[in-house]
């Protein structure tokens, strides 16, 4: 029994961390490859010429193994930085479809905006570190993306 608890304390743990941030955006939704009619019954009200704008609230999970020396999964300062960089700088108070080029071709829904949000972040952790991204897009829509 002690064997197997002193094989355990020194076995490879791996953790989660999630860093949180809002930001605020306009865009608004419509399809290229929709005509105009088409574009409003499919995206209705979010189809406003004027667009329209959120408050959006990311989180970036992480998921590592828990390093000895620190006892971290990884620095929050350094994840802080990278959020900065790649949500912030680019996305906050913005208009996605005119602002950020990604969107001048892909419609800016929060699904397009998780996947922009993953490529990006996983250009800057390190290898295998991102585990999901998960967009609050309003209260009650949630969009989750895993990298699939």
């Amino acid at each position: 029994m002690a064997e197997s608890a002193k094989s355990d304390s020194s076995a490879d743990r791996v953790g989660y961390i999630t860093r949180v941030q809002s930001f605020s955006a306009c865009h608004r939704l419509h399809s290229a490859l929709l005509s105009d009619e088409e574009n409003k019954e499919v995206f209705g009200k979010c189809n406003n010429p004027h667009g329209h704008g959120h408050n959006y609230k990311v989180e970036v999970m992480v998921r590592r193994k828990i390093d000895r020396v620190t006892g971290m999964v990884m620095n929050l300062t350094d994840l802080k930085r990278h959020i900065e960089d790649v949500i912030m700088t680019p996305l906050d108070h913005k208009n996605l479809d005119k602002d950020v080029p990604y969107f001048a071709t892909v419609v800016s829904t929060t699904e397009n905006l998780a996947v922009y949000i993953w490529d990006n972040m996983v250009k800057v952790l390190p290898p295998d570190a991102l585990y999901e991204i998960k967009i609050h897009e309003t209260d009650k829509n949630i969009v989750t993306y895993r990298g699939e």
